[in-house]
């Protein structure tokens, strides 16, 4: 099943925080921002300052505007992100210092619970053409171009740049786009 989530239906939510605003791209059916399954959104951040605790849930993080945000976990481990489409992986419950290089970025953040699903994320600088089959939820998200969905010779779709991508359990489907993020999630016990 093919979902475009338009941006138009993004949500504006407070950070746990309150120092400042996500754009909720989607979360899972059911979900609220206390008790979800996934979530994806994007922030801006503006200023250095601690990450909301998110316990019991991994985090995915993935530079998309600015120019360098270096993330410290507990003190001791430090994640560097320097070029559009890095990212870290990190622990939701961690206590995450995110201090900015050279001014305010913004970042796609993939939020997912640990005892309900298995996350994998991978990102495309470049032009890419990916054939994606998966026992799972795909999200797929382009920076700067419209991403082409194609299922066979005949039957092929766009998704308008900026408007998020949702596939449950795709076969076989090529995904065509520049600075792609895909996204991986797959339900334990599903």
């Amino acid at each position: 099943m093919i979902n475009i989530i338009s941006a138009q239906s993004f949500k504006a939510i407070p950070w746990k925080n309150g120092k400042g605003i996500t754009t909720e791209l989607a979360i899972n059916p059911t979900g609220t921002l206390d008790n979800f399954q996934w979530r994806l959104s994007i922030a801006t951040v503006a200023e250095d300052g601690i990450f909301s605790d998110f316990s019991g849930y991994m985090r995915n993080l993935v530079l998309i505007e600015g120019d360098s945000l270096s993330l410290t976990h507990n003190e001791n481990k430090t994640d560097t992100l320097t070029k559009l489409l890095d990212f870290a992986t990190f622990d939701g419950g961690f206590k995450t210092l995110g201090t900015l290089q050279n001014g305010a970025i913004k970042d796609f953040n993939i939020i997912t619970s640990k005892s309900a699903c298995n996350t994998r994320v991978e990102t495309y600088p470049r032009p890419t053409h990916q054939t994606i089959s998966f026992n799972g939820l795909v999200f797929a998200f382009s920076l700067t171009s419209d991403i082409s969905i194609q299922k066979n010779r005949t039957d092929q779709q766009r998704v308008h740049q900026g408007d998020l991508l949702q596939l449950n359990h795709p076969d076989k489907m090529t995904l065509s786009g520049t600075d792609l993020i895909l996204v991986f999630i797959k339900i334990i016990n599903e």
